[in-house]
């Protein structure tokens, strides 16, 4: 009986790391209407219970979310820098869409219990 306590408490747990993981990927949308905090809040989730996720499908999602906020702010911040020579422009759109398609991906992969199965990120 120990067993399947062990086991439950086991299952309890992946189910709380997964609702954070939803949690983080709703943090990234938040960040087009919030100018970026929820961003850096999800990327501190992220680090905080790396650890937990270790070994785990979840470990992916967790790589995948950080990964994504570590580029996202850089090419927020490029774009800001750029905007006066033009360049901005171009790089804030396709930082966005690109933003938008990691969060996707994530999203669908998540729900359907899956790891990103592209561990190139």
């Amino acid at each position: 009986m120990n067993d399947i306590s062990t086991e439950q408490k086991g299952t309890e747990e992946l189910q709380t790391l997964k609702r954070l993981a939803a949690t983080v990927y709703l943090c990234q949308i938040l960040t087009f209407m919030l100018a970026g905090l929820p961003l850096l809040v999800g990327v501190a989730i992220n680090f905080v219970k790396r650890n937990q996720v270790e070994g785990t499908w979840l470990e992916s999602h967790f790589d995948w979310q950080i990964k994504t906020a570590w580029i996202a702010l850089a090419g927020f911040a490029l774009s800001g820098f750029t905007f006066g020579m033009g360049l901005g422009i171009f790089i804030l759109p396709a930082t966005v869409a690109w933003m938008v398609y990691r969060i996707t991906i994530g999203w669908y992969a998540l729900t359907d219990g899956k790891s990103i199965n592209n561990q190139k990120n």
